[in-house]
């Protein structure tokens, strides 16, 4: 079954957003994503900001990385719900690491934040709606 259908057959909660809304907020948040990301990483190679606080930025990338391939390709809801946590947090150690660096990239993280936020949300109310469905 395809990752819509199987999604779509899902019990969720009545505010969850469409996919395509879904869709429009990743392609709106990832470019800006991309920027401060590659800017931390940047700063890091040239030596202009500690290795530890690039970490959390390197860590939150893999785990949003990886939330698509565990949500639809393994179809594992609570490992799913476990990881989208991961990046939640990633995101506040994140903002905590780099504010005394370059405030901007902690101040460009909150529409990620908010935006993760609801999604954490979602993912534990999915979760718990389809608890023990195949």
């Amino acid at each position: 079954m395809p990752w819509i259908e199987r999604y779509n057959t899902l019990s969720k909660p009545s505010w969850t957003p469409a996919p395509a809304t879904i869709g429009l907020i990743w392609q709106i948040l990832y470019p800006v994503i991309l920027v401060s990301f590659g800017f931390v990483f940047v700063q890091a190679i040239r030596k202009k900001l500690p290795w530890l606080v690039a970490l959390p930025f390197a860590i939150n990338l893999e785990a949003n990385l990886i939330f698509t391939p565990i949500q639809f390709g393994m179809r594992n809801l609570l490992l799913a719900a476990i990881d989208i946590l991961f990046v939640w947090f990633t995101i506040i150690w994140m903002m905590v690491a780099v504010w005394r660096h370059y405030r901007w990239v902690a101040v460009g993280r909150v529409p990620y934040f908010v935006w993760v936020s609801l999604a954490t949300v979602l993912q534990f109310s999915i979760t718990a709606m389809n608890w023990g469905s195949p």
